[in-house]
């Protein structure tokens, strides 16, 4: 798989880019993708699309979007753009407005940029290296960022260790599955799978508990299989009533946030 540095050359990074609302600055990252070899402009209309028909789901964190859309023929090869905005704009997300930096991601599978997501998300995690990336002064600084040439604290891991020797639901299924939801299933969910497994991780829980990441209309008959089913505000107000607790995440770079969602399910 291919690691972020891969999927998001020197030239897809623009820093301190004017943008008037949310339209242009996915226009910004579009734009990226189609200069770098990723997409055709077709997919630059998808990705805004995917935010006029689900809502701002693609916030993710305070200041931070992830702008995608579902693979389609318009994506030529998985690859990634980064833009800083001069000025902060508004995705009407109800936690993380406004929004200084749109991350584009245009995947040909779901499974070419897991590792890049992996990486993105201990990256965006970091206090202190997310706050190296947003000070970064030209791309080649915040490239060498993104190469893993930062420093890495252990702020915003969670809150604490709860090892236990086996997981107790409150309810739901036998088999240990949580699933975590956007709209299109390569995008957002994969970014939030990353930051749950790190804290199961830490929890050492991870050989009781296995993560997917999928989309709504995956999430509907799948939900009998999980314990509990994590997304966003927008997200779960479009699954509705699944007959499993749906558990909003609004920081989806929090390990802390994730943390209390796992205690507010398990008997920890």
């Amino acid at each position: 798989m291919a690691a972020l540095s891969e999927l998001l050359p020197v030239e897809a990074v623009r820093l301190d880019v004017p943008a008037a609302d949310w339209r242009e600055a996915i226009r910004e990252v579009g734009g990226l993708l189609v200069a770098t070899g990723v997409t055709t402009d077709t997919y630059t209309a998808e990705m805004i699309r995917n935010v006029e028909e689900n809502g701002p789901y693609i916030v993710i964190a305070p200041g931070f979007a992830f702008a995608h859309a579902r693979p389609s023929p318009a994506v030529l090869k998985t690859g990634l753009s980064w833009v800083r905005l001069a000025q902060p704009v508004e995705f009407g997300h109800e936690a993380n407005d406004p929004v200084t930096l749109v991350v584009g991601l245009a995947a040909q599978d779901s499974a070419a940029h897991t590792a890049a997501m992996a990486s993105l998300a201990k990256l965006l995690g970091d206090p202190d290296t997310a706050r190296a990336l947003q000070e970064a002064p030209d791309p080649a600084a915040l490239h060498a960022v993104l190469a893993g040439q930062g420093t890495a604290s252990s702020a915003g891991q969670g809150e604490g260790q709860a090892e236990q020797a086996r997981p107790q639901v409150r309810r739901g299924p036998a088999v240990h599955k949580i699933l975590t939801v956007c709209g299109n299933g390569v995008g957002t969910s994969l970014f939030l799978k990353n930051t749950l497994e790190q804290v199961l991780d830490r929890w050492g829980w991870s050989r009781y508990v296995t993560v997917e990441a999928t989309d709504t209309i995956s999430a509907k008959g799948k939900a009998s299989e999980a314990v509990v089913i994590l997304t966003s505000r927008e997200i779960a107000r479009t699954l509705g009533d699944l007959g499993v607790p749906v558990r909003v995440i609004e920081d989806f770079t929090s390990g802390s946030e994730v943390d209390r969602a796992l205690r507010e399910t398990y008997d920890v």
